[in-house]
Parts: C-alpha cells; structure tokens; sequence
C-alpha cells in the first residue's frame, strides 16, 4: 500500500471509529488557501476539527506526535476560514487528533481517538 492509500484506508477508517463515537462527520478534506482539515464533524453540542494521522509502524513514535506546532497552526487557521466562512461566530470548538496505526498484514488498525488534543 502506497503512502496516499495508506493515508486514504485511515481516512476511511478514522471516520468509522469517530461515528461509532458518536460523531457526525459533517465534511471531509476541507481545504483552504491557507491549510487542509482532514475531517469536520459534530459531537454533542460542539464542532470538532479532526487531524487524522495514519502510520504503518509507530517505531519512531506514535502518530499523533506528528501533529507538530506548525502542522497544528496550519489547522487553525483553515479551521478559522471555516468559521468565518460559514458565519459560525458562537460555536463551541474542539481540535482532535485521530491516531490510526495499520500495521502491514493487519486487516484492522489501531485507532484511537484523542479529544481537545491541542488549542487555539
């Protein structure tokens, strides 16, 4: 599996694990000049962002740790257009990271879910 298929196949099996959450996925692969959400969706009464990373081994480190402070700046601001854009003045808000780790061989991944994983 290439990289971007991994990416995708983690994608796909990130959304699953946030629904079976309780999530509601509300878009996919928002982008925007100025950055790229990997998902947007809804739990309770808050709108989350949501940065899915997908690995193969987590020999060097687990996933989320890629999620650095320039990645993380790069959320906000498209998360920022994405408010502003739609008007969204006095929602409630949340970054979360999802962690999928696809070992090769294996027919399912680890996924874990990490809510308000960083802040504005």
């Amino acid at each position: 599996m290439s990289k971007r298929e991994l990416g995708r196949a983690g994608e796909k099996a990130a959304a699953k694990a946030l629904k079976r959450a309780g999530y509601k996925i509300v878009e996919r692969n928002f982008a925007c000049k100025g950055g790229e959400i990997d998902l947007i969706a809804k739990h309770k009464n808050t709108l989350v962002f949501v940065e899915v990373k997908t690995r193969s081994s987590d020999e060097f480190a687990p996933p989320e740790l890629s999620v650095n402070l320039r990645k993380r700046r790069r959320i906000i601001r498209a998360a920022r257009f994405y408010l502003q854009r739609n008007g969204l003045d006095d929602v409630n808000c949340r970054f979360d990271i999802v962690s999928v780790l696809w070992r090769p061989g294996s027919r399912k991944p680890h996924i874990e879910i990490l809510p308000n994983a960083f802040e504005l």
